[in-house]
């Protein structure tokens, strides 16, 4: 009786987040129309995937002029929409390695950081399903003006991300939380109108950690 109910739970969760997710459909379908012209598979292939603040990083291509780049990046999105499209912006692609930005929006929405770390960790599993030998990056949560009451909990989050990425030779951690900030003040000027999402100079702080993990 109690692995019935669990299995109906289990089954109600799925269809739950499948049309919760469905809200992405259409910009899903843009990248994947967008990279079908221009995606070559015979090249190794880096792929950047989440939520806006990788979307809106539009010059990450040029950034890595020597690499073929992915961006399919989907404003709003939540790690449970990317494990959901993993097929759609990750797998398809045969990546050599991925960077994954999720947790920003999760955290907003007042997800735990326990079930972000699940999820993710269910992203991973799928990658490594389809190639072990992929390098999978984990971006940090960043911080941001108008999430700055959230900071405690982006801190908790990023600690079990770097905990989780010390698990496996092939998964790395990228922390852009230190270096957005100035000591225990966050940098002011390196974000748009809206305090969340970055401008040039921010995503210039991107690239440095960034590079690092590619070059």
């Amino acid at each position: 009786m109690k692995y019935l109910l669990f299995t109906l739970l289990l089954l109600i969760s799925s269809v739950a987040l499948a049309q919760d997710a469905q809200r992405y459909k259409n910009q899903v379908e843009k990248i994947e129309m967008k990279y079908d012209s221009i995606w070559n598979p015979a090249k190794e292939t880096i792929v950047f995937t989440g939520s806006s603040s990788v979307r809106m990083w539009k010059d990450l291509q040029e950034r890595f002029p020597n690499h073929q780049i992915i961006n399919s990046g989907f404003g709003g999105s939540q790690a449970s929409d990317l494990l959901y499209f993993s097929d759609n912006l990750i797998l398809k692609y045969k990546p050599k390695k991925v960077f994954i930005y999720e947790g920003d929006n999760d955290i907003s929405a007042n997800k735990r950081p326990n079930e972000i770390i699940s999820t993710t960790q269910q992203i991973i599993s799928l990658i490594k399903e389809r190639d072990p030998s992929t390098e999978i990056v984990i971006i940090s949560a960043k911080p941001s003006i108008s999430r700055w009451k959230l900071k405690g909990k982006y801190k908790r989050l990023n600690r079990k991300f770097r905990r989780l990425a010390k698990k496996d030779d092939l998964l790395n951690y990228a922390d852009v939380w230190t270096p957005m900030m100035n000591g225990r003040k966050l940098q002011q000027d390196i974000f748009i109108e809206d305090g969340l999402h970055m401008n040039a100079k921010g995503y210039e702080i991107w690239f440095q950690v960034m590079r690092e993990f590619i070059e």
